[in-house]
């Protein structure tokens, strides 16, 4: 048996829908896991999970909410009996505004998805994992560094990174693995139009050492390895993926 078998486990995913979370949620079924999709969207959840075949289940959830984060523990547990691992992927974009034209809700609504909605995963998702699970939150390159007009984003982003560490030794008693996973930039349908754009993405992409953008297959094969026993001796650790933008 590969280490990177997870056949048996249990493996929720949020913000699975599209993009990153989709790519993952993939990624770990075609190793063998049984991947709850969840967000906000049925339908695009429900897309998903046809895609991915009998190994999906659709929950829809809120992260943002608790009594949503609650409903989706008590609902896996009482079908599957077990989770092993969660990827905490549910997050917003940057709204690309210097902070004196942010208002306190659009930072409000970032926080709370990115950072708020992980610790609720966390608390109640995570809490319930046996010994040898494995939490993944996703962070971002800009945890590690800032971008121009993302400061909301950044903040949150960052508190995901120190967020990781701290809980990889509070859970470590409980031989539960924390680690995080920073994407780049990733061509997505929320991230095309930026990724296109004449002076954006020309620059973004010249900024990456490997000459493209990363798309959701790649950041598949870092959940895959952080989910599974091939890292069972890594905690507390940040994954970057990100074409060598983070190398300069």
């Amino acid at each position: 048996m590969s280490d990177f078998d997870l056949t048996g486990k249990v493996c929720i995913v949020t913000g699975a829908g599209r993009g990153i979370g989709r790519g993952m949620a993939e990624g770990l079924a075609r190793h063998g896991a049984t991947v709850v999709l969840t967000g906000r969207t049925r339908a695009t959840l429900e897309e998903a999970a046809a895609a991915i075949g009998e190994q999906a289940i659709v929950q829809p959830a809120d992260v943002s909410k608790e009594a949503d984060v609650i409903a989706l523990r008590d609902a896996v547990l009482a079908r599957c009996g077990k989770i092993d691992v969660l990827v905490n992927n549910a997050g917003v974009n940057p709204i690309l505004k210097t902070i004196e034209r942010t208002s306190l809700q659009e930072w409000q609504d970032i926080i709370d998805v990115n950072l708020t909605g992980l610790f609720l995963c966390c608390k109640h998702i995570g809490s319930a994992i046996g010994e040898g699970g494995s939490v993944i939150n996703v962070s971002s390159i800009a945890g590690h560094g800032g971008l121009l007009r993302s400061a909301p984003y950044c903040a949150s982003k960052g508190g995901v990174e120190l967020f990781t560490k701290a809980l990889a030794l509070d859970w470590a008693k409980r031989k539960v693995r924390v680690n995080a996973l920073a994407p780049g930039w990733v061509d997505t349908d929320l991230t095309h139009g930026f990724l296109g754009h004449d002076v954006h993405g020309t620059r973004s992409l010249e900024r990456t050492p490997l000459g493209r953008f990363g798309t959701p297959r790649d950041m598949a094969g870092g959940v895959i390895f952080l989910a599974s026993d091939a890292s069972a001796f890594i905690t507390g650790h940040s994954l970057v993926i990100d074409g060598g933008w983070s190398a300069e």
